[in-house]
């Protein structure tokens, strides 16, 4: 049986991965914020982006040159999604789901 916390990740992964292709915007623990197209996750969600831009280029003037990065997963803070791709009702039958069977 899964723990909750491997269920999440799951669930997240499953998101994730409808999602590649999508332009997504990754926050780090760090500040730096990059938005890219997303091209692969993982199950550690670690993540592959393309077509790679600093959101604030003045602040990090270091990464203006980067094109594809990798991202550890436990380097992330936050992940903005494009609204309009994500599948609300999927996530939230989900979370239903997992509260009836905790």
């Amino acid at each position: 049986m899964l723990s909750c916390m491997e269920m999440c990740v799951q669930l997240f992964l499953s998101v994730f991965k409808d999602l590649v292709g999508s332009e997504v915007t990754v926050e780090l623990k760090d500040d730096l914020a990059v938005r890219g197209t997303l091209h692969a996750v993982d199950q550690f969600l670690n993540f592959k982006l393309v077509n790679v831009r600093v959101v604030d280029p003045d602040k990090h003037p270091h990464m203006f040159s980067v094109q594809n990065c990798f991202i550890r997963g436990s380097a992330v803070r936050y992940v903005q999604l494009p609204p309009n791709e994500v599948d609300v009702e999927l996530l939230q039958d989900a979370t239903r789901r997992e509260a009836r069977s905790s």
